[in-house]
């Protein structure tokens, strides 16, 4: 490898400074910083013939470990830490050297490969080891461990990356990140340049990760016209897009095109025809509702949206005979009083009749009004009489307490539909029914529209549906507010409960779970056996401070919960220094001294014992977004390591390992259909875009033995009167109406 020397100028370069630019070639050594963006960094760089590491400091797009880079830029002494070398630019090159060629080969780039293989390779094939990888891969069984598949899987893994880089270093000019590009090339392989030149609009829709602003930045650069009809359509979808993700379901015309055109910066005749345009394609669905506006739909959630409807209207309008006649109620609820020795109240008993009686029945309430002693009165019932059931619930700890609770088995919904791991399709449908006559979903404030659709397709005519959630909780994450239209489209059976049981009224967390519902200020423990508290702070670093006094030493002690397995931090924001990732920060160095193997990945860093969170589901691996586990073992040879998940074990190769997270701290969305022994929630005005009473109201039924809320009275009193000022764009209640009515 090379040190650094002058460099021409070229079209890639900055304009400033440029007859001063250097450049330098090395390997990345270890990196000591990256944002959360991973276009920032600094990394120390290994150059020939220099005793140290380089410090290089830029905006380089996600660089890793072990890759060989040649940097534009120039040296600089800085104040605080000295001399470094500023990057402008850089490519991958490969590298030359046999230190080189087995740190490239052992970063993890290319799976298969660890550190260990790498080592091996180089020291049989020497210099030729690239080469013999990419031209000669039957030689690889020369070396140990290595057998015919293994070798193909791993040349095939080395020019994958090949191919990627030749990309790479056209997206690189034009300012796309490697990991983006990675995600074109896997998206479209050897089409990969001419489908980006020619509408890189595509890629916002087609290519996961990659949103319509940076394609319009690329189209941008690519010398693509603002007025381009694809633009028009990219922004079209991208608007409708955005909208989805933060819970709408379609939007008004008008609205559309109006914040379209403002976003483009273009006249609205040019959204209006890329709308007709993407109509006629069949991209989206455009259809009149009341006082005759428009609504707007991505086609896929518009046919959600119908289809739940005339699902849940099939399903309410069955025949009599699958209601269930022929049971005598009144003597079936005595029976299960008996047999549980409790006094159902009145309005548990209605909810139970209603069910029974019934086919499609929504169950609300909030903590302490029943919901579980109502759901084993149906199930016991149901199930004296033969029918067949079936439990399910949106998440694996929902699905598990709903296990505990019943003593029937419960599912995740998508294990129930038995999705298919390549496909990602689910298996159970209209052509393969579930073998239920009664199905029992709890969280349904949780469901998404499109989940309910695939689950409502799966559901046999004849079966009895019944939906339990606290409809006063955050609706779900993905789009729609199912669990909400349902009730509100007033055509369905609802059992709303409203009185709290004289035991759990003698919990304060459910009286002022209750009382926050109502507007009014919590109610706080007086004394050391209560199970509310609330610890005045003012400032985010004494709040910082208590979070750490609290976990590290008095919660344990007296309450003898553990900090890692038994408490949960929820906060509301991601950002920010009581957002969830600079809390996981110092609550993994808090609570995990752990000084055994460990993990680095770009800033984050993986020890044996953490806590970790899925964030995205893995059909694979069958673990989904938002299952907690902890760190078993860590393979430093392999980059990987095991997680297990209530009892079961899963691996993560290298390239998993992005959905992983750090989870001592998570956000209050992402703790849904959760529930913790130990709930700590740190609170103060920084985070006053989100403070809200729905918010607040879920954090704190999610703990079970213990809430300590940490921050202002000032905070805490803006999330209580607080309502959420956002309305859901649905007509699924609507739908309801019109299917039912």
């Amino acid at each position: 490898m090379k040190t650094s020397r002058k460099a021409p100028a070229t079209s890639g370069a900055p304009t400033a400074g440029t007859e001063d630019a250097e450049i330098l070639e090395g390997a990345v050594d270890r990196i000591t910083f990256q944002n959360e963006a991973r276009d920032f960094c600094i990394f120390r760089l290994a150059v020939e013939g220099r005793r140290e590491p380089v410090v290089v400091v830029g905006a380089l797009p996600d660089v890793e470990p072990g890759q060989t880079l040649r940097l534009r830029g120039r040296f600089e002494i800085d104040r605080r830490y000295g001399r470094q070398f500023r990057a402008s630019s850089f490519e991958h090159i490969q590298p030359s050297t046999l230190a080189g060629i087995e740190r490239y080969l052992g970063s993890g780039l290319i799976p298969g490969i660890g550190p260990a293989l790498a080592e091996r390779l180089v020291a049989h094939f020497g210099e030729d080891t690239l080469d013999v990888i990419e031209s000669r891969p039957d030689r690889l069984s020369e070396v140990e461990g290595i057998g015919r598949v293994r070798s193909e899987q791993i040349r095939k893994a080395f020019l994958e990356q090949r191919s990627i880089r030749d990309l790479l270093v056209f997206l690189q000019s034009h300012g796309v990140s490697s990991a983006l590009a990675t995600r074109i090339y896997r998206q479209y392989r050897e089409r990969a340049l001419r489908i980006v030149r020619e509408n890189p609009y595509r890629l916002a829709a087609e290519v996961p990760g990659i949103g319509f602003k940076t394609a319009d930045e690329l189209a941008q650069k690519l010398g693509i016209s603002k007025d381009s009809p694809f633009r028009a359509q990219g922004g079209v979808s991208y608007t409708l897009t955005e909208r989805a993700e933060s819970g709408h379901v379609g939007q008004r015309h008008r609205e559309l095109v109006e914040a379209t055109s403002q976003m483009l910066g273009v006249d609205q005749v040019l959204v209006e025809e890329a709308v007709d345009e993407l109509v006629r394609t069949g991209s989206i669905v455009v259809e009149p509702i009341e006082d005759g506006e428009r609504a707007a739909y991505l086609r896929p959630l518009h046919a959600a949206e119908v289809l739940v409807a005339q699902r849940l209207a099939q399903l309410a309008r069955a025949d009599e005979a699958s209601r269930a006649p022929s049971i005598d109620i009144e003597s079936e609820l005595s029976w299960f009083e008996s047999t549980r020795q409790i006094q159902l109240a009145q309005e548990q008993r209605d909810a139970i009749r209603r069910a029974v009686l019934g086919k499609v029945m929504v169950l609300t309430g909030g903590p302490g009004t029943g919901k579980t002693t109502i759901v084993n009165g149906i199930l016991r019932i149901l199930d004296k009489h033969g029918l067949r059931i079936a439990l399910t619930a949106p998440t694996g700890r929902a699905a598990k307490r709903l296990t505990e609770t019943t003593g029937h088995e419960a599912k995740t919904v998508h294990r129930l539909l038995e999705v298919h791991p390549k496909l990602r399709t689910f298996q159970r449908n209209e052509q393969s029914p579930l073998d239920a006559d009664l199905v029992v979903v709890d969280e349904a404030s949780m469901l998404d529209l499109p989940l309910m659709q695939h689950l409502l397709a799966a559901i046999p005519p004849k079966a009895k549906l019944v939906l339990v959630g606290d409809v006063d909780q955050l609706p779900s994450v993905g789009p729609g507010s199912v669990l909400a239209d349902i009730i509100r489209s007033g055509v369905i059976e609802v059992a709303r409960l409203t009185r709290i049981f004289r035991q759990a009224g003698e919990s304060l967390i459910v009286t002022s779970a209750h009382r926050i519902q109502q507007g009014l200020m919590p109610v706080v423990s007086k004394d050391a056996s209560g199970d509310f508290f609330f610890i005045e702070r003012d400032d985010p670093e004494s709040i910082l401070a208590t979070l750490k006094t609290l976990l590290e030493e008095r919660i344990p002690k007296r309450f003898g919960l553990d900090p890692i397995d038994d408490v949960q931090v929820l906060t509301p924001m991601h950002k920010g220094l009581l957002g969830a990732a600079h809390l996981n920060q110092e609550l993994q160095r808090w609570l995990n001294r752990s000084t055994s193997t460990a993990l680095e990945r770009g800033t984050r860093m993986l020890r044996r014992g953490d806590k970790v969170m899925q964030v995205r589901n893995n059909y694979e691996l069958d673990v989904y977004n938002g299952d907690i586990g902890r760190i078993e073992t860590i393979d430093e040879a392999e980059r990987a390591v095991e997680v297990r998940y209530d009892g079961r074990l899963v691996r993560y190769e290298t390239a998993d390992l992005e959905d992983l997270t750090l989870a001592y701290a998570c956000s209050i969305h992402k703790s849904q259909g959760s529930e913790y022994p130990a709930v700590v929630l740190p609170l103060h005005t920084q985070h006053f875009v989100m403070l809200e009473r729905n918010l607040l109201y879920t954090a704190i039924t999610r703990g079970k033995r213990l809430v300590v809320i940490v921050g202002s009275r000032r905070a805490l009193e803006l999330a209580v009167k607080k309502t959420s000022s956002q309305v859901r764009f649905s007509r699924l209640a609507e739908r309801l109406r019109t299917s039912i009515g």
